[in-house]
């Protein structure tokens, strides 16, 4: 095999004089961060991307005319900076597409967000009584810990709805038992809501507007490569270089400070100096690349971090018309496809033939595993199987396919994951000109706009000296599928009034407190009304007080009565204040407890959304 020859650029200096900033990865971290550095700084940044193409896991393959997509990404966020940046990019070629997604399970297909008609058709009575028989007892009797994703979802939705919904298709996503995998991941995508959210998120929502996009979100028209084609050209438009086909194979440091990289392209090797770097490649080949290496914890921890990774069978389907989802969830065991991808239903311009449909399937795999490795023909005609079998399209109907392989394209939360994380993490805060950024560069399950706005802060931290956090990203924020807009108040403010509100209006009342002063209240009321009959005096001293005797055995309308009706008083309105304390405290935990359910069951719709 021939040696790659190697060789040194300079450094290209920017025209004022400023740093060189190098960035590794062409994807939505990298690109962001390039297009911030030479749209808001002047600074034309070289970035290196060793595909053939820009976007990384975002980005968008072509097949003889045919779009495909890898993983269907919907553009919707809650940073205005983000929404700012997309649409500053791509304009008017943004598309507002209808959303629908359904299930498939044990044959049928069921809606999702889940709807209880359709669940319980579906279903059948049966199985749905237990589902919420399950539910009661879990709620009854929840784990005391929550480590697992296993123990998460069922704590909250009951073990036979995790074992119906949930547990095949996470198992064929990560390839591990859903009893290895971190509860951190759920949490993580869906909002654990605290009680204290969910009250004020009642208050808030009267003066909120909110855009929903669980029916509707934002698309390029070409797919999401096209948003980053169009960063690309960007970039160079203004003189920074972006670099295809170029694999980033070295990373020279000195002490704490990185000096270089090494980019092997079209046979070469170059090496190529810098001021500052900025890397959304994963973060275990970063760590084994360093030159010198770091210290062998430091490597050993790089080396058990784990990625799973998919691939995607595409199809090309003699029918106009198929099914109308976007994409179906296949929760089915016998099939080894986790999701399906209906393109045409994505854009319309996905699909160059409009009397043709175009089919994503993906299978989630290990790199250099039996799917990994199946030569592309078996995968398609794998393919072609697993559509007929599950009644989506006829075998005979599919003339075309193509294979497109994506690695390392989800960081894996296992048990030991957290662990090996905080050792890098404490290793590469010693490196002085270097931020790592992106889903894999932080080896943390970002969506495609939480990674943008890792190389935004990474841009931010560079040039005005701020120390954001960007392993915090996605984790501190509040995040799920509704984009809040024209909200005047402070959040921060409003959640203070409200907790200061609620701290009047809804104090729990202490039962002998309560039961006390309200006994006392009564008994005084008796006492200072019969008292002031006697002191007016009369023929006939109180003839309706003397009805009291009826209910309170030894009173009577005279001093020795005074006495006994205060102690009666005293009594009653104690056993009555307290049944009364406690009953509203019961009923207003029942109902706060109702509406944190409530809510966390609103926001579970979101869960697969974010696989």
């Amino acid at each position: 095999m021939q040696e790659e020859k190697q060789h040194v650029i300079p450094s290209t200096m920017n025209r004022n004089g400023d740093q060189q900033v190098v960035i590794i990865g062409g994807g939505p971290a990298g690109l962001t961060a390039a297009y911030e550095l030479i749209t808001r700084h002047n600074i034309r940044p070289v970035v290196f991307e060793k595909l053939d193409k820009v976007g990384g896991i975002a980005r968008t393959e072509n097949y003889k005319g045919y779009y495909f997509d890898m993983g269907g990404h919907r553009f919707f966020t809650k940073s205005k900076e983000v929404q700012r940046f997309w649409k500053e990019v791509m304009g008017d070629d943004f598309l507002r597409r209808p959303r629908l997604s359904r299930i498939f399970y044990n044959d049928k297909f069921f809606h999702y967000p889940l709807k209880p008609f359709n669940a319980l058709m579906g279903l059948g009575l049966y199985e749905s009584v237990l589902i919420m028989a399950s539910y009661i007892r879990w709620q009854i009797f929840p784990y005391r810990q929550e480590e697992t994703f296993e123990q998460w979802v069922t704590n909250r939705f009951g073990k036979r709805l995790f074992l119906t919904f949930f547990k095949t298709y996470t198992e064929k996503v990560w390839g591990i038992s859903t009893s290895e995998l971190k509860a951190e991941w759920a949490a993580q995508r869906i909002k654990n809501l605290s009680l204290k959210s969910a009250i004020v998120s009642m208050f808030v929502k009267p003066n909120t507007k909110i855009t929903t996009l669980i029916e509707e979100f934002d698309y390029p028209r070409r797919g999401p490569g096209m948003m980053w084609n169009a960063v690309k050209e960007a970039v160079e438009r203004r003189g920074g270089s972006v670099q295809l086909n170029s694999d980033v194979v070295g990373i020279h440091r000195q002490g704490n400070r990185i000096t270089a990289v090494e980019v092997a392209c079209n046979g070469y090797r170059q090496v190529v100096p810098g001021d500052s770097f900025i890397s959304s490649m994963p973060v275990t080949e970063f760590i084994r690349y360093l030159d010198p290496p770091p210290p062998k914890p430091v490597l050993d921890a790089a080396h058990r971090l784990k990625y799973r990774d998919f691939l995607t069978v595409c199809l090309v389907v003699n029918k106009k018309e198929l099914f109308p989802d976007n994409w179906i969830y296949i929760h089915d065991p016998r099939v080894k496809v986790g999701r399906i991808q209906n393109f045409k239903n994505w854009s319309p311009e996905m699909v160059p033939d409009q009397s043709k449909t175009s089919l994503g399937l993906e299978y989630f795999c290990n790199e250099g595993d039996e799917l990994w490795t199946m030569a592309d023909e078996d995968l398609i005609e794998l393919g072609k199987q697993e559509i007929e079998r599950i009644g989506l399209a006829k075998y005979e109907d599919v003339e075309d396919g193509s294979v497109f392989r994506v690695p390392k394209s989800y960081p894996v939360y296992d048990s030991e994951y957290k662990e090996h994380l905080e050792t890098i993490k404490e290793y590469l805060a010693t490196l002085e000109n270097f931020q790592t950024i992106g889903r894999n560069g932080l080896h943390r399950y970002n969506n495609q706009d939480h990674a943008m706005l890792t190389g935004m802060l990474a841009v931010r931290n560079l040039m005005l000296g701020e120390s954001n956090n960007l392993w915090v990203v996605n984790a501190e924020q509040e995040y799920h599928e509704e984009i809040a807009e024209d909200v005047e108040a402070d959040p921060e403010v409003v959640t203070e009034v409200v907790k200061e509100a609620l701290a009047h209006i809804f104090t729990r009342l202490d039962p002998l407190a309560f039961g006390l002063a309200l006994g006392l209240i009564l008994g005084l009321a008796v006492f200072a009304a019969t008292a002031l009959l006697l002191l007016r005096g009369g023929p006939v001293v109180g003839p309706h007080l003397q009805l009291l005797s009826n209910f309170f055995i030894g009173y009577s309308v005279t001093w020795p009565g005074a006495l006994i009706g205060l102690l009666y008083g005293v009594v009653v309105g104690f056993v009555f204040g307290g049944l009364f304390a406690y009953l509203r405290n019961t009923a207003m935990f029942l109902h706060m407890a109702y509406i944190q359910r409530r809510s966390e069951l609103n926001l579970l719709r979101s869960l697969f959304d974010y696989i």
